[in-house]
């Protein structure tokens, strides 16, 4: 490896996560549990995408997430209807706009 290559920047508003953190960091292909866990205020670190048709969702890892990550599969999570469909839409456009 080349050391005087400049390394790779991130995006604006986004950041460098390490490959499967599970310490740090919460992974999920689910577009509907990532939908909903931004509706409830968790960080989206950063969107890998792993081929052309699938895209993992990197969340920071903070108290509270595994919780609601629970309620989700239960079926127990309540949030808004109109927050979750524009956060639906906002995750879209952030998809397909990459």
């Amino acid at each position: 490896m080349d050391k005087n290559k400049p390394k790779k920047r991130p995006k604006e508003g986004y950041q460098l996560v390490p490959f499967e953190d599970s310490v740090n960091f919460f992974y999920s292909y689910d577009l509907g549990l990532a939908t909903a866990l931004v509706c409830a205020h968790f960080k989206l670190a950063s969107l890998k995408r792993s081929d052309k048709h699938k895209v993992q969702f990197v969340f920071e890892r903070t108290d509270g997430l595994d919780g609601v990550v629970d309620e989700y599969w239960s079926d127990r999570l309540e949030v808004k209807a109109r927050s979750y469909f524009d956060t639906l839409k906002m995750l879209k456009n952030r998809l397909y706009s990459e």
